[in-house]
């Protein structure tokens, strides 16, 4: 089955900005992620590989001329293999589509062989990322904060920082790959017999075992591990979004490990609202403020200031307060917007309702 289009499945259009596409990205990997979506697997995996091809430019320039096809390639140009670069080669197969059953998987390792030389350089498998939410304060989010949580995962031993050995142990070379590595398999395809490398799983692509395994992993250089994790939240960040920590993930020896994703949940304000880098509020005054002007006590995110009410002010007007507001990325702060209510009486006193009528015949 053809894969889908990569902006189709981001839900971008194809000259989205890097942001836009770091933004749908976000969005779509909290939407299918295992964790909570459970059956998602694939969806997440192919918003992830979407992700990978598009935020790399040499990929994305690739994908855009020629499809998965390209994307596979690493970003490799066109020609060779009879006209590969026009989307057509061996004998009229349209790599972009997978057509004759073959499964475009498939047809990237097999493209992998020719291109490096009939020995398909695979990388060691990477750590899985994995999510975790926290909440925070509306000031939090508006200032940004460091907070610590705990966090248990799959990490690098500390006792044998990840080789494996224990202590004073020597290291030697793996029988399994010869200290190569790498070992070699015989795999067949509609093209012929390819001789291609993976990565030794005795000794996860180092080539060396030790002579006695670490106590704490068992030789395997990682563990479960329940640790305090900080997580630095940026200022401005909006509710539902996601801060990444690269490297915090699940770690697997002899491979990069994973990234840790968290979602920041942001408690709403009593008195303030925000739309993107603007704070909103609300204000009641009186009809006679209102009408001849006051000083209003207000109360802002960074402490007390004195608000100038204009006399004549009507109901419903705003009022900007500048640089009270939210950080943008680059630190400016956006402005505070105050809603002015006019609180308008109910009940008059005899006296109030005789100078309404003065103030009737004066036209006001």
């Amino acid at each position: 089955m053809p894969k889908k289009d990569y902006y189709e499945v981001l839900g971008i259009q194809k000259n989205a900005s890097k942001d836009e596409l770091k933004k749908a990205f976000h969005k779509k990997a909290h939407q299918y992620h295992p964790d909570k979506n459970k059956g998602a697997d694939a969806q997440f995996k192919e918003v992830n590989e979407a992700y990978q091809t598009l935020s790399d430019d040499q990929k994305r320039a690739a994908y855009d001329q020629f499809g998965h096809a390209g994307a596979n390639m690493g970003g490799g140009g066109p020609g060779g293999f009879g006209g590969f670069g026009g989307g057509q080669g061996f004998g009229g197969f349209d790599f972009s589509q997978g057509q004759q059953g073959f499964d475009m998987g498939d047809l990237g390792d097999i493209f992998s062989d020719f291109f490096n030389g009939g020995r398909g350089q695979q990388q060691p498998a990477r750590g899985r990322d994995i999510s975790t939410e926290i909440q925070i304060s509306f000031e939090e989010a508006v200032f940004g904060i460091t907070k610590n949580i705990l966090l248990t995962r799959q990490a690098t031993c500390d006792t044998c920082s990840g080789n494996g050995a224990k202590k004073g142990a020597t290291m030697k070379k793996c029988d399994t790959c010869n200290g190569k590595g790498r070992v070699h398999e015989t795999r067949r395809s509609f093209l012929g017999t390819f001789s291609t490398e993976k990565i030794c799983d005795a000794c996860a692509g180092t080539g060396q075992i030790p002579s006695e395994y670490c106590g704490t992993c068992k030789g395997k250089g990682v563990y479960r591990k329940e640790e305090e994790i900080k997580i630095k939240v940026p200022a401005g960040i909006e509710n539902g979004e996601m801060v990444r920590l690269r490297g915090v993930g699940e770690a697997i020896r002899g491979a990069q490990t994973g990234d840790l994703y968290v979602k920041i949940h942001v408690r709403a304000h009593k008195s303030f609202t925000r739309d993107g880098n603007t704070l909103l509020t609300n204000i009641s005054v009186k009809l006679s403020d209102a009408l001849l002007g006051m000083d209003y006590p207000l109360e802002t995110l960074d402490g007390a200031i004195t608000l100038k009410v204009p006399a004549g002010i009507n109901h419903g007007e705003l009022l900007r307060v500048r640089e009270k507001g939210v950080p943008n990325e680059r630190g400016r702060r956006g402005d505070l917007l105050v809603k002015i209510s006019v609180i308008t009486p109910t009940k008059l006193s005899k006296h109030a309702k005789e100078l309404v009528e003065e103030l009737k015949k004066e036209g006001i």
